[in-house]
């Protein structure tokens, strides 16, 4: 195991700057997922990290050691790439000891230790086919087990599981996180899939435009979210977002409403408003329910309801013609064209003084 350390780290191609100052820390055994939108630099990152890519300006260290100038082999890391990158005219066997017979590893070591890796990925029985034998997902463990043998002190994925479709895709998510329950190594893994950020991470680390947004364990980020972005990002379905007027402001609440939103006062965690001003209201759609009086606080009209069996997804328009999204729990009915009035919880929405 080992202890990653990023200090104002910073990566330029010319004139352009791509990372801005990023610092993180990453503790001994900690899953630490990238996560963010296509461009947001966190595989630029992580293969900063690799030694793929020069450091521009900052620190990277492991386990206390600075790293910027030691080559790849040397770090002590094993990278899972996006594509599976084995050989087609080799073994399983073969693939997964390719590392060790680069590094002249004997006979014995080699056996011992892909026999170890295809235990814990549980592949035993694949080890004499070739890839052309294989699913994705069974290919995709012939890569970790190469990352495996290896004994690296840190494993970074860059998106391993993009190329699978979405039940293998699953199934795979769980074997990663297993692993690192099995392993105890500390690992790095970029997505830009947030259900895998918040299913695998001990640590989320938002990015974007080469900048940390927020950085924090899952649930901390979902349930208090430092700005619209992460509030947006983290979720699915995303997070309603709804212009709003500000009314009155004291020691705790402010007081917000809207042509749609009767007026209501909302938690607001010690950011500054001031009366009059427009600001950005945020309710996850699961937290939305009808109203039991039929009157509600928040008022619309049905526009598309999707009843998935397990919850029902409606869409509705309000009177400025933005849309919001309800995820009710249950098999509920809702009718195109139909009032909807809905409740939440103003403890559970979110108030950020700056609009979309």
């Amino acid at each position: 195991m080992a202890q990653v350390k990023l200090r104002d780290i910073r990566k330029s191609y010319g004139p352009v700057e791509v990372i801005k100052g990023v610092d993180i820390d990453i503790d001994d055994g900690e899953f630490v997922v990238f996560v963010g939108p296509s461009g947001c630099g966190k595989s630029t990152l992580l293969r900063m990290i690799a030694g793929l890519e020069d450091i521009s300006d900052g620190t990277l260290e492991i386990d206390g050691i600075r790293v910027n100038d030691i080559e790849p082999s040397k770090r002590g890391i094993a990278m899972v790439f996006q594509s599976y990158a084995i050989f087609p005219h080799m073994t399983v066997r073969e693939n997964v000891a390719f590392g060790l017979t680069i590094n002249k590893a004997g006979k014995a070591e080699k056996s011992e230790k892909v026999a170890e890796a295809a235990r814990i990925l549980q592949m035993e029985h694949l080890l004499d086919r070739r890839p052309s034998e294989l699913s994705g997902g069974q290919r995709q463990r012939v890569a970790i087990g190469r990352a495996i043998v290896r004994d690296p002190k840190v494993f970074l994925f860059d998106e391993p599981l993009s190329n699978l479709d979405a039940a293998l895709r699953m199934d795979m998510r769980m074997e990663i996180g297993k692993l690192h329950q099995d392993l105890g190594t500390s690992m790095i893994y970029v997505t830009h899939d947030q259900v895998e950020a918040m299913t695998l991470a001990d640590k989320i680390v938002v990015l974007k435009d080469g900048k940390v947004m927020q950085a924090g364990a899952p649930m901390e980020l979902y349930h208090a979210p430092e700005n619209l972005f992460v509030a947006g990002f983290l979720g699915a379905p995303s997070m309603n977002f709804m212009d709003v007027t500000v009314g009155s402001v004291n020691e705790t609440t402010v007081s917000v409403s809207n042509a749609s939103l009767d007026q209501i006062d909302v938690p607001h965690k010690g950011r500054n408003f001031v009366a009059g001003q427009t600001a950005t209201l945020g309710v996850r759609p699961q937290y939305l329910h009808p109203a039991t009086d039929g009157q509600g606080r928040l008022h619309g009209k049905v526009m598309l309801s999707e009843r998935l069996g397990s919850e029902t997804v409606i869409d509705v328009a309000l009177a400025d013609g933005s849309k919001i999204i309800a995820a009710l729990a249950e098999d509920s009915i809702q009718e195109p064209g139909t009032a909807a009035n809905f409740d939440f919880n103003p403890a559970q929405a979110h108030i950020f003084p700056e609009t979309r």
